[in-house]
C-alpha cells in the first residue's frame, strides 16, 4: 500500500492571510491531489498541525479546509487519518478539545476522517504503524507507554524530539530524547518545517513556504511504502518567497521578465544603485504590472554588521524567528545563550499563539 501524507498544512497562516491560502490550494490543485490520482493512492495520514491558529479560524478558511480539501478527499474515496499537532488544540494541556473534531465531524457519522487525539496502533496495508499525537500532559504517560510496548516497528506522529533541525539553522534542544525511539525501524513525524533525517528518524518538513524561513529550502510532501517502507519525496515546485538583488551597474532591468515574481512575496535587495528611474520603473512594475503580494525593499546593507549576518540576510531574507535567534548568537552577553533563546522562543510562539 502506498500511503500519502502531509504535515503542518497550518491552513489559516499568516492571519488567515488569502494569498497564502491560494498559494497552499494551487499545491493541492497543481501538485498533491493529481499525483493521488495518477498514482492511485487511496490512504491518507496527515501528521499534525493541519490549522495554524489553536484558538480561531475564519469562515473563509473554514469553508476552503472544507469543501476544497476534506471534501475532495472524500470524493475521490480516500482513506483520511488525521494525528494531531500541538496547532490543532485548543489547550496547552489536552487534545480534547480541538479543530479537526469541529471541522470534520458530523452528527451522523458519515464521511469523517478517523481523528488520533492519543496514541494507537493501526493497520493499514498489513503494516501496524504507532500513530503519536501531540504529546501533552493529559497523554503523556499513555504516550510513553505505546511507544515502549507497541508492536509496531513504524511511528508516525507530530513530535518533538531533540537535536533535529526546525528550520534553517535552528536546531532543537527540548522534548524528547531520540533513544526513547530506538526499537522502531522508522520514525516519521511532522512538526519541524525543515526536512531532516538520521537514518531512523524523519522529520517531512513542511510541503510549502509558510516564512521566510522557507526561502530556497525544498518542499514537498512524501508517500510511504508499507511494503518496501520507503519514504519517496515529492517535490512541489512552486514557490512563494523570491529575492531580487539589484546592480544597475551589471543589470538593466529596463527589459528584465519579471513573470517570476507574480504573486509572491519579493525582497529586493539594493547592492548598487546608481540610476533612480530605472529603479522606481522596477519597483512600479513589481507592485502594478506584475502584482506581487508584497515588496520588501533592503537598501543599507552597507551598515556595520558582520559578514556572516550580512550574508544571511541576503541568503536567507530571514523570518522573525530566525532572526532573533541569529541576533541572539551575535551579542556580547555572559547570559546563556541556549536558554536565552529557548525564552525568546516561547515568548514569540505565545505572542502569535494568542
Amino acid at each position: 500500500m502506498k500511503i500519502a501524507l502531509l504535515n503542518d498544512t497550518h491552513f489559516g497562516a499568516r492571519n488567515d492571510s488569502s494569498a497564502f491560502l491560494d498559494y497552499f490550494m494551487r499545491f493541492y490543485d497543481e501538485v498533491f491531489f493529481p499525483y493521488l490520482k495518477e498514482h492511485d493512492i487511496k490512504t491518507f495520514v496527515h501528521l499534525g498541525d493541519v490549522v495554524d491558529r489553536r484558538k480561531f479560524i475564519n469562515f473563509k478558511t473554514a469553508h476552503t479546509f472544507r469543501q476544497k480539501f476534506m471534501k475532495r478527499l472524500w470524493e475521490e474515496g480516500v482513506d483520511t487519518h488525521i494525528i494531531l499537532g500541538n496547532h490543532d488544540t485548543y489547550y496547552k494541556n489536552t487534545n480534547e478539545v480541538n479543530a479537526i473534531t469541529e471541522l470534520c465531524t458530523t452528527y451522523d457519522g458519515k464521511h469523517e476522517p478517523w481523528i488520533y487525539d492519543k496514541a494507537q496502533t493501526v493497520n493499514l496495508g498489513g503494516l501496524d504503524i504507532l500513530f503519536i499525537p501531540w504529546i501533552c500532559d493529559e497523554n503523556y504517560e499513555h504516550s510513553l507507554r505505546e511507544i515502549q510496548n507497541s508492536k509496531a516497528q513504524v511511528a508516525m506522529g507530530h513530535l518533538e524530539i531533540k537535536g533535529f533541525e526546525m528550520h534553517n539553522g535552528a536546531y532543537n534542544n527540548q522534548g524528547l530524547d531520540k533513544s526513547l525511539f530506538k526499537r522502531f525501524e522508522k520514525v516519521i513525524s511532522g512538526h519541524f518545517h525543515k526536512k531532516s533525517d538520521d537514518g531512523q528518524i524523519y522529520y517531512c518538513g513542511a510541503q510549502y513556504e509558510i516564512t521566510w524561513s522557507d526561502y530556497k529550502c525544498p518542499k514537498g510532501f512524501h508517500v510511504f511504502d508499507t511494503e518496501t517502507r520507503e519514504l519517496q519525496r515529492i517535490p512541489n515546485p512552486i514557490r512563494l518567497h523570491k529575492k531580487l538583488v539589484y546592480n544597475d551597474k551589471e543589470n538593466d532591468y529596463t527589459k528584465k521578465d519579471l513573470t517570476q515574481f507574480e504573486n509572491t512575496f519579493v525582497k529586493v535587495f539594493v547592492t548598487n544603485k546608481t540610476n533612480e528611474d530605472m529603479f522606481n520603473n522596477l519597483i512600479d512594475k513589481l507592485h502594478n504590472t506584475v502584482n506581487t503580494h508584497e515588496i520588501n525593499i533592503i537598501e543599507d546593507l552597507n551598515t556595520d554588521i558582520t559578514a556572516s549576518v550580512k550574508e544571511n540576510i541576503l541568503d536567507q531574507g530571514e523570518d522573525t524567528l530566525t532572526f532573533l535567534g541569529n541576533y541572539v548568537e551575535q551579542i556580547d552577553t555572559d547570559l546563556d545563550k541556549s536558554k536565552l533563546k529557548k525564552v525568546v522562543k516561547e515568548l514569540f510562539t505565545d505572542a502569535i499563539e494568542r
